[in-house]
């Protein structure tokens, strides 16, 4: 999972993002011809951007890096082969060209795809971009004193299984062809319809070999983005970067590029962020913050403030919260123990622990609520907006628990609205009018990571969510449901432990198709269907809420990123 509010981990128990656009500031201005926040006069080139974060910008490398359609911070610098088109809500949810002409032409089963480059594309030393510069930065990508990024190309490249990257194989992956400067061909294992959407990931930028100097490389990677980097202090904690005057917007029509200079500053507590960002003083005043959301208390406080209020970016990210069981564990084997559960949750309970409507919606598909993931909506087990505990008592007792159950839920200490105690005491006060008696087991971060994504040590009851790697029902449900994911030995996903042969031929079936629009219905049709399993109890999507300075215009919020998109803003 991926999510923009941090700039590492693929896990489903990080937090926080942001999406669609919804008021004033969040359905914001559109390119040069846009009234932006802060005035009425046109975004115009120059100043500087201040960039106020809570996690430092670690890993500075294109290889390290996981990040949702290339990132917000790492997209000013490192270019791919496809991006994120930078619109506001669902249009923000496609997959457009970058340093390629097209988003990709696929063979007639999707295992070989072809691309070419836009030519008069130049690194910042004014040197060309090549395509075998691209297929070295996949590469090295592989590289395991370069791990972290995505681990799809491992898994769909041809050879991707046992490559070790070039420091310890010269030889390179001949599963990606240069035939020329300008041409990649990657051959994969099998047919995937969605790899434009890899395409996307930093692992795809362009690397010139000679420049590569290993893990040092993070220190000054070579841009093929509008901006350099001229600092980076204390492994990204501080990153200055500065134009890059061999980028041409002509080859870029997605990044904007207009202040001179962005400066980003991350260590910060979050309540400090949205101080400065509320009081706007100095550079604060043209700031903004790729990873802080406001939480209940300070969004109340500017609810009531009119100027501040125009000052609230409003987005959704492809996230959903929800209950997990584990189908081993007892009772949660029998499917009316979870149907029961499901009918007795009390959603509008559980959205006021997350810090109410403003911040929550509630959910009753896995599936987030946007067209790109192929939405399809049900509700298999009704619980209305304050649960049904009179159908959730009769299923127990056709269970065998006519006296009620006494069951154990795990979840996370972290302050987080998501699977916070908070959530979970709601959780316990609900099923209590069902006659079910919930003990609540609080684990501290790692320890309740550890336990709930270990096969061996996964509880049977308790609270997860996950994010998207791109807007699609592909990274969403594959990797929760498809049984050919589970890990033993390792990170487990699989929560569910489901294995059963349709969902898996469907998956592949889905994956084969390169018309997203298709392939979206059926991966909301195929969310439906898993659903009737109950082995998740969906809760809410998170609302994601961000305050920026008094002098920022153009504000964009895509669905993809959920996240004000930086390359789009200017100063004032």
């Amino acid at each position: 999972m991926r999510q923009p509010s941090v700039n590492r981990a693929r896990v489903a128990t990080v937090s926080l993002a942001l999406v669609v656009a919804a008021g004033a500031a969040a359905c914001g201005p559109k390119d040069n011809d846009a009234k932006g926040a802060g005035g009425d006069s046109k975004p115009r080139k120059g100043g500087t951007l201040t960039v106020l974060n809570a996690n430092p910008q670690e890993d500075f490398d294109p290889a390290r890096l996981y990040t949702s359609g290339g990132g917000n911070v790492p997209s000013l610098v490192f270019r791919t082969l496809t991006t994120r088109n930078r619109e506001n809500g669902a249009a923000g949810a496609k997959v457009v060209p970058d340093l390629a002409t097209d988003t990709g032409r696929p063979n007639k089963d999707a295992t070989v795809w072809t691309y070419t480059l836009k030519k008069g594309l130049k690194y910042e030393d004014g040197t060309p971009i090549t395509s075998a510069d691209i297929k070295y930065g996949i590469e090295r990508s592989f590289a395991a004193e370069l791990s972290g990024g995505a681990p799809y190309l491992r898994d769909w490249l041809i050879g991707g299984a046992d490559y070790q990257g070039p420091y310890k194989d010269k030889k390179g992956l001949d599963s990606i062809e240069t035939p020329d400067d300008l041409t990649l061909v990657f051959h994969l294992n099998k047919p995937e319809g969605e790899f434009p959407y890899l395409a996307t990931q930093t692992q795809f930028t362009p690397v010139p070999k000679a420049k590569d100097n290993g893990t040092k490389y993070e220190e000054h990677p070579i841009s093929s983005g509008p901006y350099k980097v001229v600092k980076n202090e204390n492994d990204g904690e501080r990153l200055i970067l500065e134009r890059n005057t061999h980028w041409s917007a002509s080859t870029d029509d997605e990044r904007k590029a207009y202040p001179d200079k962005i400066d980003v500053r991350s260590g910060l507590d979050s309540s400090v962020i949205n101080q400065r960002l509320s009081a706007s003083q100095g550079a604060d005043a043209s700031a903004v913050t790729t990873d802080t959301n406001l939480g209940p208390a300070e969004l109340a406080k500017v609810t009531g403030d009119k100027e501040l209020a125009s000052r609230v970016g409003t987005g959704h990210f492809g996230y959903t919260n929800y209950i997990a069981f584990n189908p081993k564990v007892k009772p949660f084997d029998d499917p009316k123990v979870r149907q029961a559960i499901s009918y007795a949750i009390d959603r509008t309970s559980v959205i006021n622990a997350a810090g109410g409507s403003s911040l929550a919606e509630a959910a009753t598909t896995y599936l987030p609520n946007q067209k790109s993931f192929g939405y399809t909506p049900y509700d298999h087990f009704p619980a209305g907006a304050s649960g049904n505990p009179a159908k959730a008592k009769e299923l127990l007792k056709e269970a065998g628990h006519q006296n009620g159950l006494t069951v154990t839920l795990t979840h996370s200490n972290d302050k987080d609205f998501e699977t916070s105690p908070e959530i979970a005491t709601a959780i316990q006060d609900a099923l209590k009018k069902a006659g079910i008696t919930v003990k609540l087991q609080g684990l501290e971060s790692n320890d309740y990571k550890d336990k709930i994504h270990g096969a061996k040590t996964e509880p049977g009851f308790f609270l997860a969510h996950w994010g998207a790697d791109w807007p699609s029902g592909g990274p969403f449900l594959a990797p929760i449901f498809d049984g050919r994911q589970i890990v033993k030995d390792g990170a487990n996903f699989n929560t569910g432990f489901l294995d059963d042969k349709a969902v898996n031929t469907e998956i592949d079936a889905i994956n084969k198709l390169t018309d997203l629009d298709e392939a979206a219905q059926r991966w909301g049709a195929l969310d439906k269907k898993i659903g009737e399993q109950a082995l998740t109890v969906p809760l809410f999507h998170p609302v994601y809420k961000r305050l920026y300075g008094k002098d920022i215009k153009n504000i964009v919020i895509s669905d993809w990123t959920g996240v004000l998109d930086i390359s789009q803003v200017a100063v004032k």
